[in-house]
């Protein structure tokens, strides 16, 4: 079942199609704040609502855990989390259940919530046995549901068909109005196998804002960007368009959220994903302690885009070069592998 500020993540699991993403707390480049602030922004998020939280890096495992250790079983958030592989390695039950009990440990908890699994070689097929021991560990109870991150629509597809029906419930790839290219297969196998997408990326870190509005095009380096607009801005430039187009993309944002009092541009960004069935949820990349989004991202349910709002978005994606970047950039996850 899937509603409009909710959706069923497997048989059973009802959640919010909002997520808070922590891979933030991985670089000062980011900003920093203290683990008590942090824990208390979690807080705060789970009191409106923002329920789920999502990623492994630096110490985003730990904190997670300390914030849900003292709370009661029915109270805790949704917390997913990766195991990410880009080594050679022998993959044995021993090795992949103690990379899944690191993980638990650190989260404090008896069962990951969601894990999902990344693997960097496709020429090693390992990735097939390292997912059959994973499903072991979901029946043994240590993990409730399995999912992908970063797998293209091939391999995607391969997985779920090898596994069979109900085995991977999520693929975690970054799509947005720049990055298109989950609708040129990856939507029809989500379909087939009943399988969400968790769109990451949405907000091309914050360039898709108001506060990009009107802006000359930064320097790539330029010390006023952080890792994730240095990397959308690289990718908008060199795959998409031009800075000149980007703005006119921003200025017909701007235009639609006016005709939906309230809205930012940033709401029309995430609601234009959330408008394709198969997305599941968004994860939006959030300054725990620092910056708080959360009011903003609440009105990205008050409005449905109008067709003439979603023309005159595809009229600007027409004079850019999205619909080519499934071959210039490579399928979903391609940018990872090199």
């Amino acid at each position: 079942m899937q509603t409009d500020t909710h959706f069923t993540l497997g048989p059973a699991t009802t959640l919010p199609r909002i997520w808070t993403g922590l891979w933030q707390l991985s670089s000062n480049a980011w900003g920093s704040a203290t683990a008590q602030r942090v824990r208390d922004a979690m807080a705060a998020y789970v009191d409106r609502g923002y329920t789920a939280f999502a990623d492994h890096y630096g110490p985003a495992e730990e904190l997670f855990g300390q914030f849900i250790k003292n709370l009661p079983e029915g109270e805790r958030p949704f917390g997913a989390t990766k195991w990410a592989v880009f080594q050679p390695m022998a993959v044995t039950f021993e090795a992949v259940e103690a990379a899944v009990d690191k993980s638990r440990v650190r989260m404090q908890t008896q069962r990951i919530d969601l894990l999902q699994f990344f693997w960097q070689n496709y020429q090693d097929r390992q990735y097939i046995t390292a997912l059959e021991h994973l499903l072991q560990l979901r029946l043994s109870g240590k993990i409730r549901n399995l999912g992908l991150c970063n797998f293209d629509t091939a391999r995607a597809d391969e997985v779920c068909t090898v596994l069979g029906p109900g085995s991977i419930v999520s693929n975690q790839i970054q799509f947005s109005i720049i990055d298109v290219r989950p609708l040129h297969g990856m939507n029809d196998v989500c379909e087939k196998h009943d399988m969400k997408l968790l769109a990451y990326g949405v907000l091309c870190g914050g360039l898709l804002t108001d506060n990009w509005l009107g802006k000359s095009e930064p320097e790539l380096y330029s010390s006023g960007l952080n890792p994730s607009q240095r990397k959308y801005l690289d990718v908008i430039l060199k795959a998409w368009g031009t800075w000149e187009l980007f703005q006119a993309l921003l200025r017909t944002l701007r235009d639609i959220a006016d005709r939906h009092a309230g809205a930012s541009i940033a709401n029309v960004a995430v609601r234009w994903v959330l408008e394709h069935p198969f997305v599941g949820a968004v994860i939006i990349g959030a300054r725990l302690g620092l910056t708080d989004y959360a009011e903003d991202n609440n009105r990205v349910f008050s409005f449905a885009l109008t067709e003439r709002d979603k023309t005159e978005i595809e009229a600007i994606l027409r004079q850019s070069k999205s619909a080519s970047m499934i071959m210039t950039i490579g399928d979903c996850g391609a940018e990872y592998r090199g």
